[in-house]
C-alpha cells in the first residue's frame, strides 16, 4: 500500500491506481484516455461555460451511441434471414411417381347401400333438375370381393343395421335477392349438432360440385363399414392392369419397382421407386430418352360414376418414403395424347431455431404421425386433424388413416359427426385450428417443377398398328380405340438443380462490427478505449471499497477504544505559593534527589508494594503549576490551616 503511495507521489502508474478522491481519478482518466473530447472537460474547468458544453456534448453522443446499441441489438434479437440461392449439377436419384386411375373400387361388401345411394342421387337429379337417368345405378353388380384380414374370410355387411340417413337430402336454396331480374338458386344439404340445432346447409355456387359432395357424404358412411384392414393385392386377378408398358433407361421396369395400393377416391393406385434405395433408378443423364415411359389404360368402368367424373389417369410426383396426397399435388393425364413432363428439383435448407420453427424428422413435433412415411407438412396436418376429429366429433374421418383406438365416423353411431367435422375442416382452411402452430415446415425440403407437352396419340396412320401391337397385352381388346389409352413420359430436364440456403442476415461478427463502427463515428475511439472505460470502473471499485474499509475500520477503532481513568485536576490556585521558575527547578532538582534515594534504598531489600507504588506514583490531585514564570508549589501549611 504505501509503494502505491509512493509511486503516485512520483508520477508512475501502479497497477491499481489509489487516488486520493474521485475528482483525481476522473481528471486522470480524462487526460489520458484515448476517448475524444474527454480532456476538454477537464482543460476548460476555469471556463464553466466551456466544461458545461462539452459535458452536454459528451453526454449526448454517450446517448445517441447507446440508442444505435439498442437498435442493432433489437434487429438482431428478430433473427432476419436471407435465402443464398446456387446452383449443383450431379447424378440425382429419379423422383418417386404415383399413377391412379380414378376409378375406384365398388366392394362386394357394400355394393347393395352404394346401389341404394346411386338410386337416392337419381332421385335427388330427377327432382331439382328434372332429369332422369339410370346409368348411376347400372354398375352396382360390377362388385369386387375382398376378404377380411381379421376374420380370414368373406364377409358380407349388405345385411348389416347399417341404414342411408334419407333426411340428409338435396334441396335448392334460393340466395338473397341482389334487385336482378334473374333468380339465382344453390343446392345443398342440411347439417345439424347431436340435439338438432346450430344448422346451416352445405352448398356451393356449382350444383354439380354439391351432388358430388353430397354424394361423398354418404360414400364415406358406407365405406366405414369395410373391415380397416383388406387384402386388395391377394385380390389383382379382379383388377385390370392400369399399366401396359413401362420402362425407364430403356430398360423395362420390374416388379419390384413399383408397389399397388387402393386410394378410395382415386382408385387402383401405383408408385415406382417409392424407396428410392434401388441404384437401377439412378439419372445419370438428362432428356426424354433415360426417363420414365408408360403406356396406360384410361378405360372409364364407372363403378362410382358420381364420385369420380374425371377420365385419365392422376399423376403425382413426390419425394421417396413419403406418403402421396393426391388431393393437393397432381396433375391429370388425357386419354389419346401422349404427355411429356420435364422436372427439376428444388431444395432448401432451413436453419431453425431462433431464426424459424423447422423440423428435422418430426421427432419433436407434437403430433404423432399417422403415416408410416417420413415427416411431411401435409402428414402433420392430416394426422393433427384426425386427432382432433376423434377428440371434438368422438370418431375419425374416412379419409385419413385412424389412431389407436378410434373408428371410423357414420351417421348411424354418430348422428351429428357430419356437422362437426365441416366446421372443424372449415376452421382448419381458416388457419384457425391450432394445427398448423403444431406443425412446423421440414429444416430440409425439395420439390420438383414441372412443364409439360402434349400431342395426340396414336396419330391417325399409326392407330392400326399400335392397336395390334397393344392387342397382345393382357388386358387390351384390339377393337378399342385411341381414347382408351394414353402415354406418359417422365424424364429430368437438367441434372442441375437449385438449393436455397438460409443464412441470418446479423451474425454476431456483423453486430460486433457495426457497434464498432458507431462507436468510432460518436467517439472516435477502438476496443482498446472500451478496455480503459473498464479500468475506470474497476479503479472506482477498488476505491470506493478503500474508502469504505477505512470509515468502516475508523468507526470500530472509536466504538472498542476504553477512555483512560484520571482523576479530576483542581487548576485553582487557593493551595499554591508562587515561586521563582529558577528556585522552583532548584527545589524539583531536590525532590528528585530525595525520590531516587529512595527508590535505591529500596533495591537493597525487598522491594514492597510501597515501594512500586512510589516507583510509579497516581497522579496528584494538585500537581504543579508554571503560570507566567512562576512556579505555583501547593503549599502544605495552608491546607494544615485549611484542614484545622
Amino acid at each position: 500500500m504505501e509503494q502505491e503511495w509512493v509511486n503516485e507521489e512520483m508520477g508512475d502508474e501502479g497497477l491499481i491506481e489509489f487516488y486520493s478522491s474521485f475528482k483525481d481519478m476522473f481528471e486522470f482518466f480524462c487526460k489520458n484516455t484515448t476517448i475524444h473530447g474527454t480532456i476538454r472537460l477537464v482543460c476548460s474547468s476555469s471556463n464553466r461555460m466551456k466544461t458545461a458544453f462539452w459535458t452536454l456534448l459528451f453526454l449526448a453522443s454517450f446517448g445517441m451511441l447507446y440508442w444505435q446499441f439498442a437498435l442493432l441489438f433489437s434487429q438482431y434479437w428478430t433473427y432476419p434471414v436471407i435465402m443464398t440461392m446456387s446452383v449443383h449439377s450431379e447424378p440425382k436419384m429419379f423422383p418417386a411417381i404415383t399413377l391412379c386411375n380414378l376409378d375406384p373400387y365398388r366392394f362386394d361388401l357394400v355394393s347393395e347401400k352404394l346401389a341404394q345411394l346411386d338410386q337416392m342421387a337419381e332421385e335427388a337429379i330427377a327432382n331439382l333438375y328434372g332429369y332422369k337417368t339410370s346409368s348411376f345405378s347400372s354398375h352396382y353388380k360390377k362388385g369386387i370381393r375382398m376378404k377380411d384380414l381379421r376374420k380370414g374370410g368373406s364377409v358380407n355387411l349388405n345385411s348389416s343395421s347399417f341404414q342411408l340417413n334419407p333426411h340428409i337430402s338435396l334441396v335448392m336454396l334460393k340466395e338473397p335477392d341482389t334487385g336482378s331480374r334473374k333468380k339465382h338458386f344453390k343446392v345443398g344439404f342440411k347439417l345439424c349438432n347431436a340435439t338438432g340445432g346450430n344448422c346451416f346447409y352445405k352448398a356451393y355456387s356449382s350444383g354439380v360440385d354439391t351432388i358430388q359432395e353430397w354424394y361423398r357424404f354418404h360414400y364415406m358412411n358406407i365405406m366405414s363399414q369395410l373391415p380397416v384392414i383388406i387384402n386388395i393385392s391377394s385380390h389383382e386377378e379382379h383388377i385390370q392392369n392400369l399399366v401396359y408398358s413401362c420402362q425407364y433407361d430403356g430398360e423395362p421396369c420390374r416388379k419390384s419397382d413399383y408397389i399397388h395400393f387402393h386410394h378410395q377416391v382415386y382408385g387402383s393406385c401405383y408408385t415406382f421407386n417409392s424407396e428410392g434405395t434401388d441404384v437401377f433408378w439412378k439419372a445419370t443423364k438428362p432428356g426424354i430418352s433415360y426417363g420414365l415411359s408408360l403406356i396406360l389404360k384410361v378405360e372409364q368402368n364407372d363403378r362410382l360414376p358420381l364420385l369420380s367424373t374425371v377420365a385419365g389417369v392422376q399423376v403425382m410426383i413426390h419425394n421417396h418414403n413419403q406418403t402421396p396426397f393426391l388431393e393437393h399435388e397432381w396433375f391429370d393425364i388425357r386419354p389419346g395424347i401422349a404427355t411429356s413432363i420435364g422436372i427439376r428439383q428444388d431444395e432448401v435448407q432451413r436453419l431453425g431455431g431462433n431464426y424459424g420453427k423447422c423440423t428435422v424428422d418430426g421427432e419433436d413435433v407434437d403430433v404423432k404421425l399417422l403415416y408410416n412415411s417420413s415427416y411431411t407438412l401435409q402428414a402433420c396436418l392430416h394426422s393433427c386433424f384426425q386427432a382432433k376429429m376423434v377428440e371434438r366429433c368422438g370418431c375419425g374421418y374416412y379419409y385419413y388413416p385412424l389412431p389407436p383406438g378410434a373408428e371410423y365416423c357414420n351417421y348411424n353411431k354418430h348422428p351429428a359427426w357430419g356437422h362437426c367435422f365441416y366446421q372443424l375442416y372449415d376452421r382448419l382452411a381458416d388457419h384457425h385450428l391450432s394445427c398448423f402452430a403444431k406443425c412446423p415446415k421440414p429444416c430440409w425440403e425439395s420439390w420438383y417443377k414441372m412443364s409439360a407437352g402434349t400431342a395426340k396419340w396414336p396419330s391417325t396412320k399409326s392407330e392400326d398398328w399400335i392397336h395390334q401391337i397393344l392387342s397382345r397385352q393382357k388386358g387390351y381388346n384390339s377393337t378399342n380405340n385411341r381414347r382408351d389409352i394414353a402415354k406418359v413420359n417422365i424424364f429430368f430436364q437438367q441434372l442441375s438443380y437449385q438449393s436455397m440456403d438460409e443464412s441470418p442476415v446479423y451474425t454476431v461478427n456483423l453486430l460486433l462490427s457495426n457497434m464498432g463502427s458507431q462507436w468510432s463515428l460518436w467517439f472516435g475511439s477502438s476496443v482498446l478505449s472500451v478496455v480503459e472505460m473498464f479500468e475506470l470502473l474497476l479503479d472506482i471499485t477498488v476505491l470506493s471499497l478503500i474508502f469504505c474499509y477505512r470509515r468502516f475500520k475508523a468507526k470500530k477503532t472509536l466504538e472498542m477504544a476504553q477512555p483512560l481513568a484520571i482523576s479530576s485536576v483542581s487548576l485553582t490556585l487557593e493551595n499554591y505559593r508562587a515561586v521563582h521558575e529558577d528556585l522552583a527547578a532548584d527545589w524539583n532538582s531536590t525532590q528528585t534527589s530525595h525520590n531516587v534515594g529512595a527508590v535505591a534504598k529500596t533495591k537493597n531489600g525487598d522491594l514492597s508494594f510501597h515501594s512500586i507504588c512510589n516507583k510509579t506514583p497516581a497522579p496528584e490531585l494538585n500537581p504543579d503549576v508554571v503560570l507566567n514564570g512562576f512556579w505555583h508549589i501547593k503549599d502544605h501549611s495552608v491546607e494544615m490551616d485549611l484542614n484545622s
